[in-house]
């Protein structure tokens, strides 16, 4: 038989060839920092400066994840500037004048991590407590007292008991100046042992920042002082409990303390209230038909003779 003659022109099968994948030069790897490569790609066009200021954003707890992601972000994100700066803009307070006794990580952790002087001291009396905020003393000279109203007075005599007993307010003149921390505590009665005693105590706790971190505080070489002690025998429409930096008494802000329409609440509403401003504090519980009430004040110092670094103000019903 006649073989078939090919079609010119037509197109032949070729045999498949396999397609080999093809091979990075170098293997993907996980962005430098630009303290440690000389080449650019990553983040050769950022600076650190940039991201301390992208850091500035951040709460602490997104903070420490970043820090945990590599040694140079580490490095970057522990340094003292970052944590100053947050504890500043989450304590909304201006910045001390000295400086801070101790590192600024330390002392926002001290600040955020839900601890109170009763986690230190007495704590089987601890029943519940609540944050109220910080605020600044610029001076050293602070009013306490447990009258909001107004006028406020300062009071003249020369003893602190003889300026409680003739108005309700003494003032103090060694207080540490700086960033103070304010909460309210709840506590059961100082005089009864039991854990089954009705009798609670409601105190305004305000402390100086750095005082948790201090060996004389952790060591408990520093403690509580009675410095006056009040009996009111008749009825109080409430409890309530103030702390003022002298110097900023008359400030607008200050003022928002005594408008206590805007705060304290309705006559039958008996949850503890507060407001808190840039240079004072204040506390009002309403309260039922009572037979009056015991306030006393204590203090802290650094020491014998040393700064007042934490102020108590506390009442009890009669």
């Amino acid at each position: 038989m006649a073989k078939r003659k090919q079609r010119t022109g037509a197109v032949q099968p070729q045999p498949l060839k396999t397609q080999k994948r093809m091979r990075r030069a170098k293997p993907i790897c996980s962005c430098s920092s630009p303290r440690f490569t000389s080449s650019g790609p990553a983040f050769t066009c950022y600076e650190q400066d940039v991201w301390t200021e992208i850091a500035k954003f951040l709460d602490g707890k997104s903070l420490v994840m970043i820090a945990a992601t590599c040694r140079w972000f580490h490095e970057l994100v522990m340094e003292g500037c970052i944590w100053r700066y947050l504890c500043l803009r989450d304590l909304q307070v201006p910045a001390p004048r000295h400086p801070a006794a101790f590192d600024w990580k330390k002392l926002y952790i001290s600040s955020f991590n839900g601890s109170h002087s009763y986690m230190f001291r007495q704590p089987e009396k601890h029943i519940d407590w609540m944050r109220i905020g910080a605020f600044f003393l610029e001076s050293s000279s602070v009013l306490i007292t447990e009258r909001l109203s107004t006028p406020l007075k300062l009071p003249k005599e020369e003893s602190v008991q003889q300026m409680l007993e003739s108005c309700g307010s003494c003032v103090l003149n060694d207080a540490k100046p700086g960033i103070w921390i304010a909460d309210l505590q709840l506590v059961r009665c100082p005089v009864c042992e039991l854990n089954t005693c009705d009798g609670t105590m409601q105190t305004l706790d305000a402390r100086h920042i750095e005082l948790f971190l201090s060996e004389g505080y952790q060591d408990g070489s520093w403690e509580y002082e009675l410095i006056g002690i009040q009996d009111v025998k008749k009825h109080v429409e409430g409890a309530s409990g103030a702390i003022f930096d002298v110097k900023h008494l008359n400030d607008t802000s200050t003022s928002a303390v005594f408008n206590l329409n805007s705060w304290v609440g309705k006559a039958n509403d008996w949850q503890p209230k507060a407001v808190i401003t840039m240079h004072a504090v204040a506390v009002n519980t309403n309260l039922q038909k009572n037979e009056g009430l015991q306030v006393k004040h204590h203090v802290m110092r650094a020491g014998a003779g040393g700064e007042v670094v934490s102020i108590r103000i506390s009442q009890q019903l009669l």
